[in-house]
């Protein structure tokens, strides 16, 4: 007979499984915020705060350090937003610049902001 492990309940709300980093293939963050003010729509994963910099120039802070992490970002409008290290510094740990047009290269406060974030 093979033997198992039943587990009702896992309560962590802090170390690794508290941003889900032991687990690999899903988000490590994620936020939904509002282009105009960088104000975050309802909840959001290991995501403090998002400064808004200037028209359509984000700071996306983190909780929890991440390393080698791939940026994806998306919008109500239909371009995509982009990743950048040159809007508000270089990427970090705990911080990285996002940036968003009109796909002219214009920039623009989109209405809603998507941004996961997936490490390794």
């Amino acid at each position: 007979m093979a033997g198992g492990i039943v587990v009702n309940t896992i309560n962590t709300d802090t170390g690794l499984f508290s941003t889900n980093n032991a687990y690999l293939g899903i988000a490590k963050a994620w936020v939904n915020f509002t282009g105009s003010s960088g104000a975050i729509n309802g909840t959001s994963l290991n995501v403090s705060s998002v400064t808004r910099t200037g028209t359509g120039r984000y700071t996306i802070n983190l909780v929890n350090a991440l390393s080698n992490y791939c940026v994806n970002i998306t919008s109500d409008f239909s371009i995509t937003s982009v990743p950048v290290t040159g809007v508000n510094g270089s990427l970090s740990t705990t911080s990285f610049g996002v940036a968003t047009n009109n796909g002219a290269g214009t920039a623009i406060d989109n209405t809603y902001v998507f941004v996961s974030v997936f490490s390794s």
